[in-house]
């Protein structure tokens, strides 16, 4: 019976709560147009694509079973049960375990007969399931009557008749004895056992031989031993394809002998813990989400006031991440997260040969530091990359920001650790947090695995614990949150366990100002203004120098609104060596002004003008002296001004008129417009990261679709105008009268998405024969062709439309 109707009959049979639970796990099923019938829901459940989607988030034991489902076909539990081991109650509830999830997402179901049956793409996801090859009688179906009569007359069996199949049948009854087998294995020449025992484990230490060709026939397989096990079917050489003789899956499974299993993992490896209280979790979950919140403010800071440049192959680079950390005090891997996270969360955006802050980076800054972190940790949690990934599998340096291509390995990477930490008992957390990676490598086993990694996901442990999701070892608040995508309870905790934006500094004598925890924007800003950060993270501070004040009087503020400003934030009086400072530099400050003549420099103290004049340093000006009080430069006015800087003076530019310049700091913006991040509270829109459910999730009432399913008939008729059934738009039938490869359910989902300009994922056959998937978006119809703008080659492409393969929502 073909698997798409005895799936079509468990999910008739299904109740209404389970039918939702499937409904919801497989939700790309139900995108619009929703199914009609059971039918077409088993189409859409059945697509190659589909499955894919589903199996990197399967656990370890689900794909155990079902590798070992694909190698024993349609089968009983007790049969699956024997190949995997499973013999002890704990073995038992694992394997039933793994059989519910695997039926949740429709990927294994019981049929009428009491069989275990599996979606056929699955049965695709393995070339050798176990290691084994294709069953006998794939293997010898274009063998001819006269080959198998010769295998039968030499393994001493009985022909039953003449015609090849019955040949066939007795020849494989024969070979899925393991008895017989072992009979004839035990009568081979001892070059052909040692070639089959290896064969069978698998364990062969150098490449297997090649059979020998000439002018295209294929000539006796050069191994040693190999002829005579030819001979009596025990290995199969394969007429279409090069290679060594290929042993049947029966004859392997005999060979292994009765007491070989299937691996078959059904509790996650141990791990070492120790007591940890939830005080203690939020303690430390606390102090690590504060340092890094207020250490990506610096950086995104240090990003707004000078935009790193990109490299010409892409990306931000070591030198500029360099920079970017020494303004900002912390280190390369807080460095490349926070730009990461921020670049997903569209705080940042490339301008030109520059990563820029966006308009949406002004409204972030003004927020408080747990609704700050709360945007990072959503963008952090479905990022398709590991953003402190630092350098590839030869061990060179990546950029950041290289826009690398999209890898789910690594959300599912997260999923696992999140995963692991979430199923420790309470009140105890692992010795060690990379004692985590194994674990999550049993949650997640298709996750991907950086080549810098020394112990399983060590660089997604190391992420998680800066950003304190894991603490002690164990789950915080945040990462509980995370886990269940709940952006309420994220926002929640970061509210708890972070403290609000300090506003005020500890101003002291030797010239520094020390801020606890996340500084405001406006305390940030000002500090940054009139001083230079010198440590970040839970404690940040800035020191002041003459140089740092008169930065800030060159930006046009007074020694007295310096002041001021700074007592307004201070705790208590500034200190007296501070205010001398600030008036020191003031009163040297400005003591020469410059005016554009090309330039001209002049100032109240004739010594003073008489000394640039004679400077050496200062002779590539061209400085000539006018009167004792005036200087001409031949040098343009910005130019002059920074070589006086340097060598020591503090002059002042005077516009045109005879006033002081101002030079305020100028915020590079990106000119792209890029949407503001979303913040706690906003209305949730498609940059958002935390949506991680389909669109058919949000707008399909699974209750609702799942009742009206019931009530359906288990299969609707195929449109057929002629005899009186339509089909539901003249897009379908025009869709399905050239595109003839489709299924009703594929060409539903095209004409919808075509009708309500949907975007729409193919897999497209080109002329040339290749197979690609594309996706798809503004589609115009136009028969026999699709005019659509294409994703993969980031232009508008047309599309013959009996050429597509396959549709899935975009």
């Amino acid at each position: 019976m073909p698997s798409g109707s005895t799936l079509v009959a468990w999910l008739s049979g299904l109740e209404a709560s389970r039918l939702e639970r499937v409904l919801a796990a497989r939700s790309d099923a139900v995108s619009p147009p929703e199914p009609r019938s059971f039918g077409e829901l088993a189409d859409r459940l059945q697509r190659p694509a589909s499955v894919a989607l589903v199996l990197p988030g399967l656990a370890l034991p689900h794909l155990q079973v079902a590798e070992a489902l694909a190698v024993l076909g349609p089968a009983q539990r007790a049969a699956l049960a024997e190949l995997l081991g499973v013999g002890g109650a704990e073995s038992a509830r694992g394997l039933d375990a793994a059989l519910g999830v695997l039926a949740d997402h429709a990927l294994v179901w019981p049929d009428g007969e009491g069989l275990l049956r599996m979606a056929a793409p699955l049965r695709q996801a393995w070339d050798s399931p176990l290691g084994l090859d294709a069953p006998l009688a794939r293997l010898l179906a274009d063998a001819t009557s006269e080959e198998l009569r010769r295998m039968l007359v030499a393994l001493g069996v009985q022909s039953p008749g003449n015609a090849k199949q019955q040949r066939l049948t007795a020849l494989v009854d024969h070979h899925s004895d393991p008895e017989r087998v072992a009979e004839v294995v035990a009568r081979a020449p001892a070059a052909t056992r040692e070639l089959l025992e290896r064969r069978a484990n698998n364990e062969a230490g150098r490449p297997e031989s090649q059979t020998e060709f000439v002018l295209g026939v294929p000539q006796a397989d050069s191994e040693p031993g190999a002829h005579w096990a030819l001979e009596r079917g025990l290995l199969v050489r394969d007429r279409h394809r090069y290679g060594p003789a290929r042993m049947p899956a029966e004859v392997a499974l005999a060979l292994r002998g009765a007491d070989w299993h299937a691996p078959f993992e059904p509790v996650p490896p141990d791990v070492r813990t120790t007591p940890v209280t939830s005080a203690d979790v939020d303690r430390e979950a606390a102090a690590a989400a504060t340092a890094f919140a207020a250490r990506a403010a610096a950086v995104l800071a240090a990003c707004s006031a000078s935009p790193p440049s990109l490299l010409k192959s892409g990306g931000v680079g070591a030198r500029e991440l360099s920079r970017i950390g020494k303004a900002a005090q912390c280190d390369d891997i807080v460095v490349r997260l926070a730009l990461q996270t921020a670049y997903a969360a569209g705080l940042l955006a490339r301008d030109g040969s520059q990563v820029a802050a966006t308009e949406g980076y002004d409204a972030w800054a003004e927020r408080e530091p747990a609704e700050q972190l709360t945007v990072l940790l959503q963008a952090w949690r479905m990022l398709p990359l590991t953003p402190t990934q630092s350098r590839d599998e030869d061990g060179k340096v990546l950029p950041a920001l290289a826009g690398t291509p999209p890898c789910g390995g690594c959300v599912q990477a997260r999923d696992g650790l999140l995963a692991a930490a979430a199923q420790l008992p309470a009140g105890q957390g692992v010795k060690r947090p990379t004692e985590l990676g194994p674990s999550a490598a049993w949650f997640r086993p298709l996750a991907h695995q950086l080549p810098q990694d020394a112990t399983p996901f060590a660089t997604v442990v190391r992420e998680a614990e800066l950003l304190g999701v894991i603490a002690r070892g164990a789950l915080s608040r945040i990462g509980a949150a995370l886990r269940t995508d709940d952006a309420e309870a994220l926002a929640a905790a970061c509210q708890g366990l972070l403290p609000t934006a300090t506003r005020t500094a500890r101003f002291g004598a030797d010239l520094t100002a020390v801020v606890t925890g996340t500084p405001s924007a406006h305390l940030a800003a000002l500090l940054d203004a009139v001083a230079d950060r010198e440590v970040g993270g839970a404690a940040s501070v800035w020191r002041f120098g003459p140089g740092t004040i008169r930065r800030a009087l060159d930006s046009g503020r007074t020694p007295d609104a310096i002041t001021a400003d700074l007592t307004t934030v201070a705790v208590g009086a500034l200190p007296q060596p501070l205010a001398y400072l600030i008036h020191d530099t003031a009163r040297s400050h400005g003591r020469m002004r410059i005016a554009p003549a090309a330039c001209v420099i002049h100032g109240a103290e004739p010594a003073l003008l008489a000394e640039l004049a004679a400077h050496r340093k200062l002779a590539g000006l061209g400085l000539r002296q006018l009167a004792p009080t005036v200087l001409v430069s031949r040098t343009p006015l910005d130019k002059t001004l920074a070589a006086l800087r340097a060598a020591g003076y503090a002059p002042v530019a005077e516009t045109a008129d005879g006033t002081v310049r101002v030079e305020p700091t100028r915020r590079h913006r990106a000119a792209a417009p890029v949407p503001a991040p979303r913040l706690p509270g906003d209305t949730p829109d498609r940059r958002n990261p935390s949506a991680r459910k389909t669109e058919a999730s949000a707008t399909v009432d699974l209750s609702s679709l799942a009742t009206r399913l019931r009530a359906a008939p288990p299969t609707t008729p195929e449109p057929d105008p002629g005899n009186g059934i339509p089909f539901d738009s003249d897009t379908e039938e025009i869709v399905a009268g050239h595109a003839r490869l489709l299924s009703l359910a594929d060409v539903r989902q095209l004409a919808h998405a075509i009708n309500e300009g949907r975007p729409v994922t193919i897999e497209y056959v080109a002329a040339s024969g290749s197979r690609t998937v594309r996706t798809l978006s503004e589609l115009d119809l136009d028969p026999p062709h699709l005019y659509a703008w294409c994703h993969l080659r980031d232009d508008e492409r047309v599309f013959t439309l009996s050429r597509i393969q396959g549709v899935m929502p975009g």
